[in-house]
């Protein structure tokens, strides 16, 4: 949204409102601005969420786990997590082939993996995420 639709929508000035949002930005209230991309444009069509435990609960394992999945193009969002897993993925590929391949070739293929669910997305009636 442009600085003057701002000011509109909040009734204030443009230069008011362009204060206010640089205040904003430098108390770390707005950490940053983002693109909506189109999944499909990009050659997305399969997405799933994997919830991943771990076979050791030590912070060497979670940190190597980490690593490899800051490493791993596929995964868009990695959560440290409670409950009966340690982590839950967000991973998106072209298709179940990829996706298969993701699955055998980068979470198959690390040591501190000891179990996967995979959820697979049919549909996403809301996505605020952008």
């Amino acid at each position: 949204m442009s600085n003057l639709d701002l000011a509109a929508r909040v009734a204030l000035s443009p230069s008011a409102t362009l204060r206010r949002v640089q205040a904003l930005e430098a108390a770390g209230l707005i950490r940053g601005y983002r693109a909506v991309l189109d999944p499909a444009a990009m050659g997305v069509g399969f997405v799933a969420y994997v919830a991943v435990g771990l076979n050791e609960h030590t912070k060497t394992a979670q940190q190597a786990f980490e690593r490899a999945m800051a490493r791993a193009d596929d995964v868009r969002e990695c959560h440290n997590i409670t409950g009966s897993v340690e982590y839950l993925l967000r991973v998106e590929v072209a298709d179940l082939g990829a996706y298969k391949r993701f699955h055998t070739d980068v979470l198959g293929s690390l040591p501190q993996v000891s179990t996967l669910q995979t959820y697979v997305v049919m549909g996403s009636p809301k996505d605020d995420r952008a």
